[in-house]
């Protein structure tokens, strides 16, 4: 059982929605993704960019290679690692057709799922970059990869790689992917994926800082030596890195706790490796040796891979979009209400084992819980009236369903703004409904919207709201009613919908508790 973070639960229920309905639907009207680290992590002038980029590489004196095929870069400002960063990139003999850079999620927690863009260029100080559109059409086909804005629009960790490309590469188009906590299974499944499409023209980079040390990071695994033994535990890490040892590297990590943030893209670009790839250290420093103080410190590798990608089958596509089973729809209710229990008595999340979980119901996927409770009438003696208790849930799938429909059931329970926390009494005049979504997309106009079929997300400028498909029916209401409704449910006139506004539609698997 793992305790949850108060804050972490506050954000899930009252900030991941709209940001995540910000994020898309602003992304959908426009096709440039415009970088977010500009006077932040680097230069937002392009000539003071280039200026300090161009300084980073003429330090750098590693002799290129045409063979090589990925490499760890780390991602902190350029002045901490751009030369260690600038080393790796100095390494490449040859012009790339295909860059992907894949990077952690430092903003949004998401489960055996990676977020990429759905823009078609990248735009930094130093112009743009084309994104490779078909390229990441073919990993959407796969349930692990989708568009979560809200992870890809903040996160340096991909972002900090595209100067330096543009600087040191040409003519290439690139694929950033962010990639949420993985199990073992899905960074397999991830890297087979991704050797099925890539070319002997693709470049692969994974983006990592190496351990954190210090009590900024809440990691101080020794205060004696802190430079010899940060070292030793880094090159530990590296060891395992040498050997093309997925595996023992994620063991060595879960082991020892070294704060390697992006363990996971590491972790992919191992498990995507032939065993005939070579490995070569090409840079490692500390943040500790550039200030000359380790009482806070992180450590940069630069490490090369040669060889060549062996084209491995295509691999098999899976379905989110619908067909639960019975079974599968009486576990979440059943998840749902017991996870709630556990929660109210412990302060914690329910754990369940892997084993009983079907394959369906691990595929990422959003979910609302809705909470309705019956209420006695003093008006109607004992006939019961149901009243909403509470509705939280996901728009983007960023977890597995089964994972989803857990925490957004503690949310409804004890994190609805709209509600004071269910308590223990209640529940049993709780029902349970459970409605799992299909990925939003945009429609052209609201008379493509079907009532009884599409949930409808809303927004105009600042202003947004969503219905699930559900609600219309429940009420009555025609399209432009339901529209009325969302409009003002967003803060606008009741007429807001009609100039200025966007709309996604999704729709879902609506199953619950039969009526207390």
């Amino acid at each position: 059982m793992v305790k949850i973070k108060k804050q972490f639960i506050v954000f899930i229920a009252a900030s991941l929605l709209l940001t995540a309905i910000q994020g898309l639907s602003a992304s959908e009207k426009q096709a440039v993704f415009n970088s977010t680290l500009g006077g932040q992590w680097y230069p937002a002038d392009s000539s003071t960019l280039k200026k300090d980029i161009d300084q980073l590489f003429q330090k750098t004196e590693v002799k290129p290679a045409d063979n090589i095929i990925a490499l760890i870069l780390p991602h902190a400002g350029y002045q901490y690692s751009g030369r260690t960063a600038a080393m790796g990139l100095a390494s490449l003999g040859k012009q790339y057709k295909r860059i992907i850079v894949i990077g952690p999620s430092h903003h949004v927690p998401m489960e055996d799922t990676l977020s990429v863009p759905q823009e078609t260029v990248y735009q930094t100080p130093l112009g743009q970059v084309a994104i490779d559109t078909e390229f990441i059409g073919k990993l959407l086909k796969y349930p692990q990869f989708q568009v979560v804005q809200q992870a890809n629009l903040p996160e340096h960790s991909t972002q900090i790689q595209v100067p330096l490309l543009q600087f040191s590469q040409k003519n290439f188009k690139l694929v950033l992917i962010v990639a949420g906590q993985c199990s073992p299974q899905t960074i397999s499944k991830v890297a087979s994926i991704l050797n099925s499409l890539i070319d002997a023209d693709t470049l692969v980079i994974a983006s990592s800082d190496f351990t954190h040390y210090g009590p900024n990071y809440d990691y101080v695994p020794f205060k004696d030596n802190v430079q010899q033994q940060l070292k030793d535990l880094d090159m530990d890490s590296y060891k395992y890195i040498e050997k093309l040892d997925s595996a023992g590297f994620l063991e060595y990590r879960n082991k020892t706790g070294t704060t390697i943030c992006g363990y996971i893209p590491i972790a992919i670009l191992l498990s995507m490796l032939d065993k005939s790839s070579q490995a070569q250290l090409i840079n490692y420093a500390t943040s500790g040796q550039l200030t000359g103080d380790f009482t806070n410190s992180v450590s940069y590798f630069s490490v090369s891979f040669s060889g060549q990608w062996h084209k491995s089958a295509p691999v098999k596509q899976e379905t989110n979009a619908s067909g639960l089973t019975k079974e599968e729809k009486q576990l979440l209710l059943t998840l749902a209400r017991k996870s709630i229990v556990y929660y109210l008595d412990k302060q914690q999340i329910l754990e369940v084992p892997d084993a009983n979980i079907s394959e369906q119901l691990k595929i990422p996927r959003a979910a609302f819980v809705t909470l309705n409770i019956n209420i006695k009438s003093a008006l109607t003696g004992p006939r019961k009236n149901t009243q909403l208790r509470g509705c939280i849930g996901d728009i983007f799938p960023r977890q597995p369903l089964y994972k989803s429909v857990i925490s957004n059931a503690i949310n409804a329970a004890v994190n609805d703004p709209r509600f004071i926390p269910v308590s223990k009494g209640e529940l049993k005049d709780i029902t349970i409904e459970i409605s799992a979504l299909t990925p939003p997309k945009s429609v052209n106009s609201f008379k493509d919207i079907r009532i009884g079929i599409d949930g409808v997300v809303l927004e105009k400028g600042n202003f947004r709201a969503v219905f699930l498909p559900q609600v219309a029916p429940e009420q009555n209401w025609s399209r432009e009613e339901m529209l009325e409704n969302l409009s003002l449910k967003a803060g606008l006139p009741a007429d807001g919908w009609k100039e200025g506004a966007s709309f996604l539609t999704f729709q879902a698997e609506v199953f619950g508790e039969a009526e207390k």
